[in-house]
């Protein structure tokens, strides 16, 4: 009688278990290549001289020090606190590292009442603003004088120059700007949600700043 050889099935599970420890090592050796060859997409940026860094400390509730691996885009918010000051904004955010409030909250940048600008997240770390953008975005938080929420001059002026400054270094353009309305529905920054017009103004001024920054750079060349 001629001989059979058993052949022996394969477990699927195994297979399956096989495959994803196999994505798993590939997907670990990806991001070790990159930070090794390329670093995270905010590493070893220059700041603006207007801009004071004071990181906040390293929690779970306000800069749980999550890496960005991309940054696609630029978010704008109000801080829906009238006449309150950057530093004052910022101090909300290091408050909150005890979690009693159970609130998850922070940006990369807060933009004062009088221009001034502080940086409470480096940019190679996720910032709890944005939602399902906090992964690949950089948020900007807004001061304002009343319940409006419309931003004044100064400060205005002050968050198309930082704008415009995050699509340069990064390669975006204005269509990579967006309000944390865009993102979630929230009614944030509430003036540039009420007001379109607002909104579309702040962006061609975005896109004309930005446009002078490229040509200042190819005049230095």
């Amino acid at each position: 009688m001629a001989y059979r050889e058993k052949r022996r099935r394969v477990n699927p599970r195994f297979v399956a278990l096989c495959l994803a420890a196999v994505l798993v090592i590939a997907a670990g050796g990806f991001c070790v290549w990159r930070m090794l060859f390329h670093g995270l997409p905010g590493e070893n940026v220059k700041l603006p001289d207007y801009v004071t860094e004071d990181q906040l400390t390293k929690n779970p509730w306000s800069r749980p020090g999550t890496e960005l691996e991309s940054i696609k885009g630029v978010v704008i918010h109000y801080v829906g606190n009238p006449g309150t000051s950057a530093e004052a904004n910022r101090n909300y955010f290091e408050s909150l590292q005890d979690g009693a409030e159970g609130i998850y909250a922070s940006a990369h940048f807060i933009v004062g009442l009088e221009g001034e600008v502080i940086q409470c997240i480096p940019l190679t770390e996720w910032a709890y603003a944005s939602n399902s953008r906090n992964e690949d975005t950089v948020s900007i938080e807004v001061c304002h004088p009343d319940e409006t929420g419309q931003f004044s001059p100064v400060t205005y002026d002050r968050v198309v120059e930082l704008t415009a400054w995050l699509c340069d270094t990064f390669d975006l353009t204005t269509a990579d700007v967006m309000r944390h309305y865009d993102v979630s529905g929230k009614d944030c920054p509430k003036y540039y949600v009420e007001h379109e017009d607002a909104w579309q103004q702040l962006l061609k001024d975005v896109d004309e700043a930005l446009t002078a920054l490229k040509v200042q750079a190819a005049q230095k060349k």
